[in-house]
């Protein structure tokens, strides 16, 4: 009765839960789910992290999946990330997929994830990449009645197109 294991139970982790009267300050480190509801002063690195409505992560995450409907301060670092419209990020977003809702406040960078180290290194030394719709040597239509001035160095400003149908 007791001597049978349950394989399914086994590989299933107990995930880690950070309550909303609770402040944590130090490094979380999970191979399981954490979910935040508390406070969160230090970096977390998980399989799936949820920060709840009242949640609050200062430092840096890395995990498989991150889903924010708090607060983070901090770069994000994971494969999923998804942003509800409740949360506010201050700091840096790498991931490979992102959703974002409505009303989601984000104070930084999103960045995809390279698909591999080579390719990104080469990508980063050549430059930011052409636009979309826009052929290799493609001219912009100038504005009408539009000079070059310079200013005082002897800069010209950079012209503004607009593009769309």
């Amino acid at each position: 009765m007791f001597s049978r294991s349950n394989k399914s139970s086994a590989k299933q982790l107990t995930p880690s839960i950070i309550g909303v009267n609770c402040t944590l300050t130090g490094d979380i480190a999970s191979q399981g789910d954490v979910h935040v509801d508390g406070r969160v002063d230090g970096d977390v690195r998980c399989g799936l992290l949820v920060v709840g409505d009242k949640g609050a992560i200062c430092g840096e995450i890395n995990a498989e999946t991150v889903r924010v409907m708090g607060a983070v301060t901090g770069q994000i670092t994971a494969h999923t990330v998804e942003l509800a419209r409740t949360a506010r990020v201050l700091g840096d977003i790498t991931h490979d997929r992102l959703t974002v809702e409505a009303g989601a406040y984000v104070e930084g960078r999103f960045n995809r994830l390279p698909a591999d180290g080579s390719a990104a290194s080469q990508d980063a030394a050549a430059g930011p990449r052409p636009l979309l719709g826009n052929p290799a040597g493609a001219q912009l239509p100038e504005a009408a009645g539009a000079e070059d001035v310079a200013d005082e160095n002897g800069a010209t400003p950079p012209k503004v197109a607009l593009v769309g149908s």
